[in-house]
């Protein structure tokens, strides 16, 4: 049977490294490369910690690009400098030259070389702003028909969003970092026609990244990836910290584990409400992810992760 073709597009943060982690062991996935988008991360070293991640698993055949494009409201420092951390972890660094191929063209037009090389539409994995997507998109709109869907995490749809009031002035509390990044750019890719499956909130604050998870991952630590794993859940413990991207990526995986329901939406772009993904009768319709078996998802992880 052949492969599901998938492009990752990812920005930096700590989950987004692990969800690259996780589809790299899915036997029935072949990924056509990886995609880094400067939004919650500093580039440069997000870019190294994947390419060394991929090196660590044995993928070093799969190319890297680096995104240009920029967004509108910055993470917050806090967040970015994770990706230094990162891709100074020990087990990152035993190797003095990275093997993994960084490809010399942007991000976003080595995301539109791949769509229109691929023999069939490709499944797009994005875990961070769609800010990558819908500059190729304006760029090259004829790679729409080589899309077969998005699987994004992102948005808050009937839950409060994770942009604090307190950290960014003037903002009413419902939007979601991933959309408030760029939601131009959000607003842009729902003005296509491409399949929409999303990971909004709303599901991701019922999965949480709790001490006893990381403990089990922790006694997995013989195996290199369940190590590197469990270093990086170490990181983020003290906060409040949920399996945002690996949620989202898992559905690749088993997408019988989850629930999905349909939504009309759209993107608010301007005012107090910026980023958020607001549900409106006669709206774009998207699906949402709605409910997870979350006993099989956490399973499935500490399985993917033994190797």
């Amino acid at each position: 049977m052949s492969k599901q073709l998938v492009l990752m597009d990812h920005d930096g943060g700590v989950d987004d490294y692990l969800a690259t982690m996780l589809l790299l062991t899915m036997e029935h996935i072949e990924l056509l490369g990886v995609i880094v988008t400067p939004a919650d991360c500093y580039i440069q070293p997000a870019v190294s910690a994947t390419r060394k991640i991929i090196d660590l698993m044995g993928f070093s055949h799969i190319p890297v690009a680096e995104s240009t494009v920029r967004g509108i409201n910055p993470f917050p420092r806090m967040y970015r400098r994770d990706s230094l951390i990162v891709d100074h972890l020990p087990i990152l660094n035993q190797r003095d030259i990275i093997s993994t191929f960084l490809v010399a063209e942007p991000g976003q037009d080595f995301m539109i070389r791949v769509l229109r090389q691929a023999p069939e539409p490709v499944t797009l994995m994005v875990t961070g702003p769609l800010t990558t997507v819908a500059v190729a998109l304006d760029k090259a709109p004829d790679i729409a028909a080589k899309i077969a869907k998005i699987v994004w995490m992102g948005g808050a749809l009937n839950v409060g969003g994770n942009v604090e009031k307190s950290l960014e002035a003037g903002q009413d509390g419902s939007a979601e970092w991933n959309v408030y990044w760029d939601a131009v750019s959000a607003a842009r890719v729902w003005q296509t026609q491409i399949e929409i499956i999303m990971c909004p909130l709303d599901l991701t604050n019922n999965v949480p990244v709790t001490s006893d998870i990381v403990c089990q991952i922790a006694k997995q630590r013989h195996y290199p990836i369940s190590d590197l794993a469990g270093q990086c859940y170490a990181l983020v413990i003290p906060q409040d910290y949920y399996f945002w991207d690996v949620l989202a990526t898992a559905y690749l995986g088993h997408p019988e584990f989850y629930q999905l329901r349909e939504w009309e939406t759209e993107i608010i772009t301007t005012g107090q409400s910026q980023g958020r993904t607001k549900v409106v009768s006669g709206g774009r319709k998207i699906y949402a992810m709605d409910q997870v078996d979350q006993e099989a998802f956490y399973n499935y992880i500490l399985q993917q992760w033994a190797r």
